[in-house]
């Protein structure tokens, strides 16, 4: 959108993500507005362990062995890794509802409760 006042032209910057963002949803446990859920691992950890199984795949024909073995590895990183994020998730979730009134603090109480709905319906997915 472009606006033009005493001959200068202002521009107003659409904040795309923000507008999906519904309006009665507070930003995600680490404070940003997202349009989607939250990663359960950082970027950096996941793509390291899918490169791993990557290079497990390829080096399979010549060394099937040492590939499963690299292939287990990866897959028990990935869990490890999930079952921590997944554990740290649930403390963060937990202090959010737990001191809270439930007389006085229903919207955070159902914000709470969506977010073990959703997190549950994730892992039943995967």
């Amino acid at each position: 959108m472009t606006a033009i006042a005493t001959g200068t032209v202002h521009t107003t910057m659409y904040d795309q993500t923000r507008a999906q963002q519904p309006a009665d949803r507070p930003p995600g446990l680490a404070g940003r507005h997202t349009p989607g859920p939250e990663p359960l691992l950082p970027t950096d950890e996941r793509d390291r362990i899918v490169r791993r199984l990557g290079h497990a795949v390829n080096t399979f024909a010549d060394t099937p062995r040492e590939a499963l073995e690299e292939a287990e590895s990866a897959f028990d990183e990935a869990t490890d890794a999930l079952m921590k994020a997944l554990t740290e998730r649930r403390r963060l979730l937990r202090e959010s509802w737990q001191d809270q009134d439930p007389e006085t603090q229903s919207t955070e109480l159902r914000f709470a409760l969506r977010e073990y709905r959703e997190i549950t319906q994730r892992l039943f997915r995967a």
